[in-house]
């Protein structure tokens, strides 16, 4: 197997573009385990520190984004509350690519289709550093979560499962 530096992204181009501060860390992917865990584990990252990012549809918001650590769970009635909607659901696995321009598993809060509203679980600012998806399955972005908030205009919220 030969060793791959991987490209920019769109996620990387757009930060760069910002003046935002950042770097990438690759991982192997493993189609049997696409977890969150197994990423933090391969970057070498506390995995309350590594992000992943769900898209959901509001019953009346619309499309939104949250960012949560990998080991925890999304509370709906909470991401509800944050977004100021009486109920919200999960976006179809069929429907995040024409959605987002994202796959599972490199869906990032950076760089979708269209800006949606975002939200991120407030235990981010804990941390110096949190990473999210570079835009493709086996790169991840590690940057300051406020940067990252600035950026994509999210609001921090409780999110998660207690």
């Amino acid at each position: 197997m030969r060793e791959r530096k991987t490209e920019k992204t769109n996620v990387m181009r757009l930060l760069d573009a910002a003046g935002i501060e950042y770097r990438t860390q690759e991982y192997e992917v493993d189609e049997n385990d696409l977890s969150g865990l197994h990423v933090a584990q391969q970057i070498g990252q506390d995995p309350d520190s590594v992000f992943k990012t769900l898209v959901l549809k509001g019953e009346k918001t619309g499309y939104l984004v949250c960012c949560i650590p990998v080991a925890e769970e999304l509370d709906l009635k909470k991401v509800a509350r944050a977004a100021g909607d009486k109920k919200v659901e999960m976006l179809p696995m069929r429907e995040l690519l024409p959605t987002t321009g994202y796959i599972r598993g490199g869906c990032s809060p950076i760089g979708m289709k269209k800006k949606f509203p975002t939200y991120i679980e407030e235990t981010a600012i804990l941390f110096d550093e949190i990473a999210v998806s570079a835009g493709i399955r086996g790169a991840q972005i590690i940057l300051n979560p406020e940067d990252l908030s600035r950026y994509v205009e999210a609001e921090y919220a409780s999110l998660v499962q207690e």
